[in-house]
């Protein structure tokens, strides 16, 4: 079964670009320099940063959805990122190298199902929750710290 791994849109997150230090306070936001690869995956491009490049951590609605899996959690999201990930049948070397949490989501933003699995060893995961025709799209978590890494849709 072919998938499709999908970073976060840019675009809500560009008023954020080059804010002081200050004013990304007052969006609960703050700037992070990053010192150490791996350690600071972007949700955009969802890749790890290279050191010296910059990210904006903030509180980030992974899952809006008006049930009892509402969820919101820290993200790091890459200063100036222009263009989100859309990948084909593959797993991003970010997930790959992790442990992951997948959830598998109705339409309505139910959750139905839940597994882990080294990042390497994702796609048969991915298949057989997918095999349920119930589950219209995956959350794709990083197990250790419980953030939101990308969302996994039918191709």
């Amino acid at each position: 079964m072919s998938f499709r791994i999908q970073g976060l849109d840019p675009a809500p997150f560009r008023h954020l670009w080059g804010l002081s230090n200050e004013a990304l306070a007052g969006f609960g936001a703050r700037r992070h320099v990053v010192d150490a690869k791996p350690g600071c995956p972007d949700r955009i491009m969802v890749r790890d940063l290279d050191p010296g490049e910059t990210a904006i951590l903030l509180n980030y609605e992974h899952q809006p959805a008006d049930t009892p899996y509402r969820s919101r959690h820290a993200i790091f999201v890459a200063e100036g990122a222009s263009e989100a990930l859309d990948m084909v049948d593959e797993i991003p070397e970010v997930i790959r190298i992790r442990p992951i949490s997948l959830r598998a989501f109705t339409a309505f933003g139910e959750m139905l199902d839940a597994d882990l699995a080294d990042g390497h060893d994702l796609s048969p995961l991915i298949e057989r929750l997918f095999a349920r025709p119930d589950v219209a799209y995956l959350h794709a978590h990083y197990a250790k710290r419980g953030c939101y890494a990308a969302r996994i849709v039918r191709a």
